[in-house]
């Protein structure tokens, strides 16, 4: 996350609410969570690899990535997450499998917004996304930073907003609902999964803000 977008989502932020304080959607209260083990999110921070510029979000861990994400919509960029740093690395477990079900299975939510509400311009900074069942070997999906048309980058996560949305309201979850990137376990060319890894491909920003904003990853087929 740059600085002018770092800018523009705590002018955001502030606009909103006293102190600069973001706003909840229903059922959710300042402190996040009441029942974790409800929600079909990640559980567990099994690794951090920061890269060069990482750091903003570093004090919240490992909370800041456990849960679900703090959606702003598609005009806003949340400031509950962790920027990676150029290259930088992150993996979350689960309390649940993952599995191959009819269509998306997983979904990653990053602090992409449109620019100007324009869906062909969406602020993004790029990941790519590999899967594991234990945390050791790893498929990573194809992801090309130079997309596929205006606004578009198929297999990659960090182009589409979070919207604001009552996590307790949208489970299972529905990406329809949810927003941020989805991805199907099929096109990793495995059936399960019970580890998600990101890895910076922009690397854009300045410190703190650098690289890929890593906010939640949601399970859509949990299994046991």
């Amino acid at each position: 996350m740059d600085a002018p977008r770092a800018l523009s989502a705590l002018l955001i932020a502030a606009s909103i609410g006293c102190g600069g304080t973001e706003a909840q959607p229903p059922g959710v209260d300042d402190g996040g969570l009441t029942d974790p083990s409800v929600l079909p999110y990640g559980r567990e921070l099994v690794a951090f690899d920061p890269g060069e510029g990482a750091g903003f979000g570093s004090d919240k861990l490992p909370e800041i990535v456990l849960g679900p994400p703090k959606g702003r919509g598609t005009n806003a960029g949340s400031t509950d997450v962790l920027s990676l740093g150029a290259g930088g690395t992150i993996v979350l477990g689960f309390a649940v499998t993952i599995l191959d079900g009819p269509g998306p299975d997983f979904v990653v939510f990053e602090n992409a917004f449109f620019a100007s509400g324009e869906p062909t311009v969406p602020f993004a900074e790029l990941g790519a996304v590999a899967v594991s069942t234990d945390a050791q070997s790893w498929h990573e999906l194809a992801c090309d930073p130079a997309g596929t048309g205006p606004g578009r980058y198929p297999g990659c996560a960090g182009w589409n907003p979070v919207h604001l949305y009552d996590p307790f309201a949208a489970v299972p979850i529905a990406v329809e609902t949810t927003g941020g990137d989805a991805f199907d376990l099929a096109d990793f060319g495995v059936s399960s999964a019970r580890y998600v890894r990101v890895r910076d491909l922009a690397g854009g920003g300045e410190a703190p803000t650098r690289g890929f904003d890593l906010d939640a990853i949601g399970v859509i087929h949990p299994g046991p």
